[in-house]
């Protein structure tokens, strides 16, 4: 009995190398060589694209360089840019036909009411600039500004003009260059004005500056008056 008994452990122990083995290698999670999808290879740790740079990142774009990664703008930070802040020049566009102040009183006649409210106390500078215009038609007149004067500009357009407008410009500009506007009216309708209720326009110094008058919707009779306290 005991002899059999000791003849089954012997075959026991013959048996287990036979079953403790195993040819599979180690499951490590890792891609082998012939596992990468179509157009990509192994690289010893993670497939990569074909003609991608070593040391690029997994799903790196091909020809990227390693470590470069896009930029972002932080919210709210302007994008960057080399234009500068457009100034307003002015730009005189086709001629309307100038009139006599007395033959376009329809529309000078209104322009003193308009003072006596907007520039209470000042005197008109020479005289009205008035004319015939068509939609986007211009005229220009000229004034000679004092230094530390109060300056108001009303203008006033009779139907059907829809829109007036008037600017103010250096009339000498510097050569080269166009004449910038210093002031203009930002009103939408047929009166237009230029430094009204105590907000006038005031030169530096004792200048000659050229009055812009341009109807740009609509057509009719207009007339612009400076004034000065």
């Amino acid at each position: 009995m005991l002899k059999a008994h000791g003849s089954w452990l012997a075959l026991l122990v013959m048996a287990l190398p036979a079953c403790g083995g195993s040819d599979k290698k180690a499951v490590t999670g890792q891609p082998g060589a012939g596992q990468c999808p179509p157009g990509q290879y192994f690289d010893g740790q993670f497939c990569q694209m074909q003609g991608a740079q070593p040391g690029a990142m997994p799903g790196a774009q091909p020809g990227a360089q390693p470590g470069a990664y896009p930029t972002a703008t932080a919210p709210g930070a302007p994008a960057p840019t080399g234009s500068p802040v457009p100034v307003a020049t002015a730009t005189a566009g086709p001629t309307a036909t100038p009139l006599d102040p007395a033959a376009a009183s329809a529309a000078t006649q209104l322009l003193a009411p308009l003072a006596q409210q907007n520039a209470p106390g000042a005197k008109p500078v020479g005289s009205a600039i008035a004319g015939q215009f068509q939609q986007g038609q211009t005229l220009e007149g000229q004034v000679q500004m004092q230094a530390n004067k109060c300056y108001t500009v009303i203008g006033v357009g009779l139907p059907p003009i829809q829109n007036l407008d008037v600017q103010l410009a250096p009339f000498m500009p510097i050569a080269g260059l166009p004449a910038a506007v210093v002031a203009q009216d930002q009103s939408v309708g047929p009166q237009a004005i230029i430094g009204e209720k105590g907000s006038c326009y005031r030169s530096v110094l004792p200048m000659p500056m050229k009055v812009i008058v341009t109807v740009s919707q609509g057509s009719g009779v207009a007339a612009v008056q400076v004034y000065e306290k």
